[in-house]
């Protein structure tokens, strides 16, 4: 489904088969109905998109104005409220950008929507290049997006802020939102915060479906999904497996999981060749941008279609997000030095250095030199290298941005842009300054993977299922990321803070897990299977933006696809990114106009 809207004006536009939001024709949605929207005494509206945890009662009280600041984080689910009043519209986002919203001028005031490709197709804007460079060279840097999409001309409206939309003015944009440390046990918060987001999601289709991968993050929610259901319902929970490989610590583990509630019905799903990943990559549905399973499409949609067409499933959980959110990065050796808590960042700094095979001194020199550096020096920094062509900003763990080095097959004009947009990163006002390094690294790096995953759920919706992913909840990411520094779990240790959250819910040789399986083989076995076809990929989009040679990228490709060592990422990315340019030449979003206060379908 897609939200959308515009502000006040003679006469507005929809997209075929949208329906009106409320009272007017200035709000809109696609799809299955999943937004609530409700007058108030002044003669305006509010409507909540996305799933959201309020009742109906607590969302009359909104009528009051102004709105709460907390508004898109006070209960669990993903979702943003919208308030149209009088001339101005004025858009709440959630502070993890789980619903990612955009915005864009048109005819002297602003269209806004929860797709950008939406957006793109009003206006005929075309594709961003600097956009795509940083998706290709610098994911890992999500600082150098900004609010860029793929599309000139349309930005995202940065999360966890209140934007007013008028027309004839800018955009008016106040953060409202700030994960500043709170008292208190940060396991506490976490476990009300997930069995709120899984009840929610149990609530809204009791025959949904969950992840059982054998880590942590996907367990727990399937266990809480078991509980949250009906007394006479049970949970289908789904593994997927090489086909042919029915053992190993993924499928132990998601054994151990099941057998530990009764309610809960496992399923094993294997995979074949026709699942590898990189198979018939440029078959991927359009999305807003390039989606994260991209690569694996075949397997994704392979495990959706046989859900729905087996289980009759149409929502699926996901732990995607737990990674993210759970994660505490080497920089918080620097934070805790900052807060003079030298003995404990002694000894994290040695945790550390052990699972790293590395001496202790130099971490703790890193961190130091870390507590000296701000985030917009560290771009600086950033943007200097990419114009030197230096292949490495810094060294060490500890840092800002875990640069990596440019791809021999990156252009020049690719480094260009790159450091232009880096610059244009360091240049701008912080819209979070005087946070924790570990908590500002962490919004970025959540906010990233949360409009990531929503690329996903439209790969998902294309197949018939909602994908919901619980971690990435406005409410669970508040939860963790308040965690004041002293109550921080160790930066060498693996996820102490859900363990402890589910210690009641999962089973303990599972809570003690301290690894994570992989996919890497398949990844490189579908690497040499489809080589042919991705060769023939490097002469295309992305080379006519001038962004890779394509005679140096057929030739990485060919070597990668020889097991010689080398990392996959920026191949990964490239090859993502070149299949969905190529989908924006299939499908448009037909825009028609409609009159104002018009409540027609």
């Amino acid at each position: 489904m897609i939200f959308g809207g515009f502000t006040r004006g003679s006469g507005v536009l929809r997209p075929a088969g949208a329906t009106c939001l409320g009272p007017n024709a200035l709000l809109w949605q696609t799809g299955t109905p999943g937004a609530r929207s409700f007058s108030t005494p002044d003669g305006g509206q509010v409507a909540i998109l996305g799933p959201c945890g309020a009742t109906d009662a607590e969302l009359r009280s909104l009528a009051r104005r102004p709105l709460p600041e907390d508004v898109s984080w006070r209960w669990s689910g993903a979702y943003a409220v919208v308030e149209q009043r009088g001339q101005r519209t004025v858009v709440h986002t959630d502070p993890a950008g789980a619903l990612p919203l955009y915005a864009t001028r048109y005819e002297g005031g602003w269209a806004w929507s929860s797709s950008a490709r939406a957006l793109a197709d009003l206006t005929s804007a075309g594709v961003d290049p600097v956009r795509v460079a940083v998706a290709v060279f610098l994911p890992h840097v999500p600082a150098a997006v900004g609010t860029r999409t793929f599309f000139t001309g349309v930005k995202q409206l940065l999360p966890g802020t209140r934007t007013e939309l008028a027309a004839g003015r800018d955009l008016r944009c106040a953060m409202v939102w700030r994960p500043d440390p709170l008292p208190g046990l940060a396991h506490h918060r976490l476990r009300s915060a997930l069995e709120e987001a899984v009840r929610l999601r149990v609530a809204g289709d009791p025959d949904l479906t969950c992840d059982l991968s054998g880590g942590l993050d996907s367990s727990s929610l399937a266990l809480l999904a078991a509980t949250a259901r009906p007394d006479s319902g049970t949970l289908h929970a789904v593994t997927v497996h090489p086909a042919g490989q029915t053992d190993g610590a993924d499928l132990s583990y998601a054994r151990l999981a099941a057998a530990h509630q009764p309610r809960l019905v496992h399923h094993l799903l294997p995979l074949s060749a026709e699942h590898l990943p990189y198979t018939d990559i440029t078959a991927v549905p359009v999305t807003d941008e390039p989606a994260p399973s991209t690569l694996t499409r075949a397997r994704l949609e392979g495990q959706l279609r046989w859900m729905r067409d087996r289980l009759g499933s149409r929502t699926h959980l996901t732990g995607d997000g737990g990674d993210s959110v759970l994660f505490v990065p080497a920089a918080h050796l620097a934070d805790l030095l900052r807060h003079r808590l030298y003995r404990r960042a002694a000894a994290e700094a040695a945790g550390w250095a052990r699972l790293r095979h590395r001496p202790v001194l130099p971490l703790l020199r890193e961190a130091r030199a870390l507590t000296r550096t701000d985030r917009a020096q560290a771009l600086a920094d950033l943007a200097t290298a990419l114009e030197d062509g230096a292949s490495q900003t810094g060294r060490g763990d500890v840092r800002w941005f875990p640069a990596l080095p440019l791809p021999q097959w990156a252009t020049g004009a690719a480094a260009g842009m790159l450091a232009d947009a880096v610059h244009e990163a360091a240049a701008a006002t912080d819209p979070l300054p005087d946070l924790d390094l570990v908590v500002r690294i962490l919004v970025d790096e959540v906010r990233e993977v949360a409009r990531t995953a929503a690329a996903d759920a439209q790969l998902a919706a294309a197949s018939g299922i909602e994908l919901h992913n619980p971690f990435l909840d406005a409410s669970v990411v508040d939860a963790v990321l308040r965690t004041e520094v002293r109550a921080r779990p160790p930066v060498h240790s693996y996820k102490p803070v859900l363990a402890r959250a589910m210690a009641s819910v999962l089973p303990d040789a599972l809570a003690s897990r301290t690894t994570k399986g992989s996919f890497n083989a398949d990844h490189y076995t579908g690497l040499r299977a489809a080589l042919p076809e991705l060769q023939r990929l490097a002469d295309g989009r992305l080379a006519a933006l001038g962004l890779v040679d394509p005679v140096l990228l057929r030739a990485h490709l060919a070597q990668a696809a020889a097991g010689i060592p080398m990392s996959l990422a920026p191949l990964e990315q490239a090859l993502a990114a070149e299949a969905w340019l190529r989908t924006l030449d299939r499908t448009a979003t037909t825009w028609s106009r409609s009159r104002e206060g018009d409540r027609r379908g």
